[in-house]
């Protein structure tokens, strides 16, 4: 997996409520423009273009909590990305994000920065491995 990067705004989405690891629908989707850490929604990311098997907005991934001894610890399931009929990309990044929230609207996350364009042609996939064992992030 890629390094995980933060958006400024997630640690103020996350104290202020707008995000819910519970029961909120979070989504990966792919970009070939760099995000930057003062991106705050979805709408600021520029998504690469629907088609192939790549839907608008990306898939979801599955999200789950732990907690241990006062440490909490937030796990996304892998998202993987197939491409049918023609390619996908080029891509160099993967945008979390929650899909649920509506104020603010699709807030961002984290990106992954891959190091370089990735193309998909057909019967190809790839996969956004998540951390399984370390997660995504802790708070404690």
């Amino acid at each position: 997996m890629a390094a995980y990067n933060k958006f400024n705004v997630f640690t103020t989405d996350l104290t202020n409520g707008k995000h819910d690891f519970s029961s909120h629908t979070y989504k990966v989707m792919l970009t070939d423009t760099a995000p930057v850490a003062a991106n705050t929604i979805k709408a600021n990311i520029t998504e690469i273009s629907v088609g192939n098997g790549y839907l608008a907005g990306g898939l979801a991934t599955t999200i789950s909590k732990s907690n241990t001894s006062g440490t909490e610890k937030i796990v996304a399931t892998d998202v993987v990305f197939a491409a049918t009929g023609n390619s996908i990309g080029p891509f160099r990044y993967a945008v979390l994000y929650n899909d649920t929230q509506t104020t603010p609207s699709k807030p961002l996350v984290a990106w992954f920065d891959y190091g370089s364009e990735t193309t998909l042609n057909t019967g190809e996939s790839f996969t956004v491995d998540f951390d399984g064992t370390n997660g995504l992030f802790t708070l404690g």
